[in-house]
């Protein structure tokens, strides 16, 4: 029988729209204006902070609408932007400068909804407001740690071809390694290019002494310099997720530079906190031939530095680097057997056997630990960039037991240095500092003006196109215009499904053309109906041939549509991937309502009757 559908596809039909409108429905709940509370170093929220910020609040009119502590976060909801400042001030008032409080914006969706996986639609700096900041990475940092790193390499590889060398130490010309004859220059050279053939060697030699120089090409500088842009963007990235801001946008600018927008994130303060926590670790061994009263008062051997212990004095370190924390795959906060707070340690399997080979031939000799720290100093450079701060500490120095391999411990810390040390090294080190060139905050109340002029602009495209449909088709446009609902429905919910899906305001410009571009399927599909009807088919052939034949001519149009959309995501950065993503769902919900879903009506009402008329 013609236009009858088997009750297991209706069933299919109804349920795919059911579970999209399911996941679209909180967005409707809207978000919670909220005051979010994070401690910084040597502090932590706990339930009485939780309980005293509520009672304090309480005491000066502000209603709290719910209290959350998770992951040593605090997060107020309060009932309204005014409450939300006034909020702020209070609680940073009272909790002083070891807590960092920041305005925020938290989805009201039910507790029931989120348990099973219901969540709003992310929205974009441009919706939801929030900050930006454009960051540059400091590359001659990158290029030193890397030259630092091919002189311990140097050392090493020398050492184990057993070529005797005067010694090693960079230039500003490159990496200068004396030897005592012109004989060891050239085995050393012939040597050193097998190990190391990313650098140029020249024989620098004088009269009176024999040097091998090592440049690093210009394709190893140019290798250096992606990978610093791109371990950076990565551990930005990373880093802001484990502080909890969501939905962050973090992507490449030319050659040294970083975008970040941080959309909800109303304090620029808090921002930079967070983007500046750039926290790394370097092993060391402690050099016990150093006289430390003579360091202090600044007589350092050659080969050693002079740190600041934390607890107090001073300790001199050799400059050769045993292991950083580059190798780092893990790191927890754990007890010792007296409950004393350490980080649990994991590495790489090349961290791991570095790290098993110097511990090795070290035993019973005392290692550092050096605590890397880049803030930002408040102060300007004077090309107008933000001035970094460098803060370099011994957290501990503990003597070799025996050989580390990839699992271990660092001690010496308080618990919530020890909670926030392993966040920043587990979300990774950057491999160079950043410093913030450009920073900007978009309100909410523009975003918010954003979200009004484009819902307007969809609704009164709706309204034209559903008034058309109904005034030119009648029955056939009402099913049109259910299937147009439906559409909107299933995009909105396919949009909160994915975790990684950002709403921007070229998003509901995408939205607004997949109106147009749904019905124009059903369009094609009543035309050719039309058509059938008036060459002399029957009302059921008319409907089956309709169908089937405006089919191709739909999929055509959408397929080539969807690949323009899919070379725009890929191509595409920050507001043309938001468009690029609305278009491509809204292509294939509207093939599935305009073919799919209007079929499944249509035979409903009409399938497999004796019609005279269709009111197309």
């Amino acid at each position: 029988m013609l236009n009858k559908y088997p009750m297991w596809k209706n069933i299919m039909v109804v349920l795919i729209i059911a579970i999209g409108g399911f996941y679209a429905i909180p967005n409707l709940f809207g978000e919670d204006h909220a005051v979010q509370v994070v401690a910084t170093r040597g502090a932590e929220v706990t339930t009485s902070t939780q309980a005293n910020v509520v009672q304090m609040l309480e005491s000066k009119g502000i209603a709290v609408k719910r209290a959350e502590l998770e992951n040593g976060q605090l997060l107020i909801r309060v009932q309204n932007s005014e409450q939300q400042l006034v909020a702020k001030e209070a609680i940073a008032e009272q909790l002083g400068l070891k807590y960092t409080v920041a305005l925020n914006l938290a989805p009201a969706t039910p507790a029931w909804l989120e348990a099973v996986g219901g969540s709003p639609m992310k929205l974009g700096l441009d919706l939801r407001g929030g900050v930006h900041f454009l960051m540059e990475v400091d590359m001659g940092e990158a290029i030193r740690k890397m030259e630092e790193a091919k002189v311990a390499d140097f050392r090493s590889q020398l050492r184990e071809e057993k070529i005797r060398y005067a010694g090693i130490r960079k230039t500003p010309k490159g990496i200068a390694i004396k030897f005592r004859d012109a004989e060891a220059v050239d085995k050393a050279e012939n040597y050193l290019k097998t190990r190391s053939n990313d650098m140029v060697y020249s024989d620098a030699s004088t009269d009176s002494e024999f040097i091998l120089l090592a440049t690093m090409s210009d394709v190893y500088l140019k290798q250096i310099k992606e990978e610093a842009l791109q371990q950076n963007i990565t551990t930005i990235r990373n880093r802001v997720n484990e502080l909890g801001v969501a939905e962050p946008v973090v992507q490449r600018q030319g050659a040294e530079r970083i975008i970040v927008e941080l959309p909800g994130v109303q304090d620029t303060a808090r921002a930079k906190e967070i983007l500046g926590a750039t926290a790394s670790i370097e092993f060391r061994m402690v050099d016990e031939s150093a006289d430390v009263s003579a360091a202090a008062s600044g007589r350092v051997p050659a080969g050693a530095e002079v740190y600041q212990r934390r607890e107090g004095g001073i300790a001199v370190l050799k400059k050769e680097v045993m292991l950083t924390g580059d190798h780092i795959t893990g790191a927890q906060p754990t007890f010792d057997e007296y409950s004393r707070p350490q980080v649990a340690i994991n590495l790489d399997a090349k961290g791991g056997t570095i790290f098993s080979n110097v511990t090795k031939d070290n035993i019973g000799k005392p290692m550092a630990t050096l605590f890397i720290e880049y803030k930002d100093s408040g102060l300007r450079n004077p090309d107008g960039t933000v001035k970094m701060t460098k803060i370099e500490e011994v957290i501990s120095v503990a003597t070799i037991q025996a050989r580390l391999g990839r699992n271990f411990v660092i001690t010496g810390l308080e618990h919530s240095e020890a909670q926030s040390l392993a966040l920043l090294l587990r979300a990774g080190a950057l491999i160079a500092p950043v410093t913030i060139v450009e920073e900007r905050t978009i309100g909410p109340s523009l975003g918010a003006e954003n979200i009004e002029n484009g819902m307007q602009a969809m609704i009164w495209g709706m309204v034209v196109v559903l008034v058309f449909m109904m005034v030119y088709y009648r029955a056939f446009g009402f099913i049109a215009n259910l299937a147009l609902m439906a559409n909107l429905i299933m995009v909105v919910g396919v949009m909160s499904m994915i975790p990684g899906a950002v709403l921007t305001l070229p998003g509901i410009a995408g939205m607004v053309l997949t109106v147009g571009m749904a019905v124009d399927g059903n369009v094609l599909i009543f035309e050719r109906i039309r058509e059938e009807i008036l060459g002399g088919r029957s009302i059921q052939q008319a409907i089956h041939e309709g169908y089937g034949n405006a089919f191709s001519t739909i999929a055509d149009a959408n397929i080539t549509t969807f690949m323009t959309a899919l070379i725009l995501f890929a191509v595409g950065t920050g507001a043309v991937k938001g468009f690029a993503v609305t278009l491509m769902i809204g292509i294939a919900t509207s093939m599935f309502t305009a073919i799919v879903g209007t079929r499944s009506i249509v035979n409903a009402i009409w399938g497999g009757k004796r019609v005279k008329s269709l009111s197309i």
